[in-house]
């Protein structure tokens, strides 16, 4: 198998040595905006490196895997269907909802198979949770609880331009709830608060965050964030239901401390950041994106469910600003959109 990689930072050139790995893929042709940062990466994997995303088409992959900045998702997702090639996109799709129903829209038109990289789906801890609910070990699923905290805020220059913690960050979790119940989410009460550095405000967005979200079974989940968990990384969900509990990412490093005496704390540093966390998760997804680009697997998560996913995302910020629950049918397009 020949695949093109487009984007050749942080998360592209860990994609990089990943897909280099892999006994399926033959040949890696990988592009960059920074042709020097492009043949770095390439060559400490031993893959091939090109000029430009032109010349990475040019090379007649069998599949494409875009780690590129957000503004051009949407644009190489469709250059690729249009070529009939199967893609692997970094979330988001595009930088808003209109724009990625298009995509999804366009995408179902092709009939080409786009994963989209919604990691936690691959996580250990996550698919052992989603396998117990559908064996009903945890009998009826009354509420969940997720949490996403960040040890340190991102750069003030990124902020302007993310779309919001609820977009940003918190849409893994609500990609995470609603693959793991099973369920569409259909109304948020969502609200936040600024209580560190004040970019945040002045872009309009949050550095903590909390929602109540009720799912089309009537199961309630609540929703904790923060920029600033000084503890460290912290990405969890508490599933309760008549006959159990169980809880992802409760383990010997997770940045949780217990006030009752004499119950020692972890025994492992916390995780820095979310790459260390799910580094496993990532070569996971991407070992299933081979499948898919080998016609042995449908996409394990579609542009079609990470537009619903950021239909939640859209609704949670109307309810911020609003101060108000939302359905989230308010923010969805008309189906035509969207078919």
């Amino acid at each position: 198998m020949r695949i093109a990689l487009l984007g050749a930072g942080r998360i592209g050139a860990s994609h990089i040595t990943t897909l280099a790995a892999h006994p399926e893929v033959a040949h890696l042709v990988v592009a960059d905006a920074d042709p020097e940062r492009a043949q770095i990466a390439a060559r400490a994997a031993g893959a091939e490196p090109v000029p430009d995303v032109d010349a990475a088409f040019a090379a007649d992959p069998d599949a494409v895997v875009i780690a590129t900045p957000t503004s051009t998702h949407a644009e190489l997702i469709l250059r690729a269907v249009t070529a009939g090639l199967p893609v692997f996109c970094e979330k988001p799709v595009a930088a808003d909802v209109k724009q990625t129903a298009d995509v999804a829209r366009q995408v179902a038109d092709a009939g080409v198979p786009v994963q989209i990289g919604f990691q936690r789906r691959f996580d250990a801890g996550y698919q052992a949770a989603h396998a117990a609910l559908r064996r009903g070990d945890l009998g009826q699923l009354h509420r969940m609880h997720l949490v996403t905290g960040d040890p340190a805020p991102p750069h003030a220059d990124y902020i302007p331009t993310s779309g919001g913690i609820f977009r940003d960050c918190h849409i893994h979790d609500f990609d995470i709830a609603r693959w793991l119940t099973g369920q569409d989410v259909v109304e948020v009460y969502a609200t936040g608060a600024n209580r560190g550095a004040a970019f945040f405000a002045e872009a309009g967005d949050v550095d903590t965050a909390t929602a109540i979200l009720t799912f089309a079974d009537g199961v309630l989940a609540t929703l904790q964030g923060s920029r600033y968990n000084g503890a460290g990384y912290d990405v969890r969900a508490e599933l309760a239901g008549t006959r159990d509990t169980l809880v992802v990412g409760l383990d010997a490093r997770s940045p949780l401390r217990s006030a009752e005496p004499g119950v020692p704390a972890g025994t492992e540093p916390a995780w820095p950041d979310f790459w260390h966390r799910f580094q496993p998760a990532y070569a996971a997804e991407l070992a299933a994106f081979v499948d898919v680009a080998a016609g042995r697997a449908p996409s394990p998560c579609t542009v079609a469910e990470a537009l619903e996913a950021l239909y939640v995302a859209e609704a949670a910020d109307l309810s911020r600003r609003e101060r108000r629950p939302v359905r989230v049918d308010e923010v969805r397009l008309p189906a035509e959109a969207t078919r």
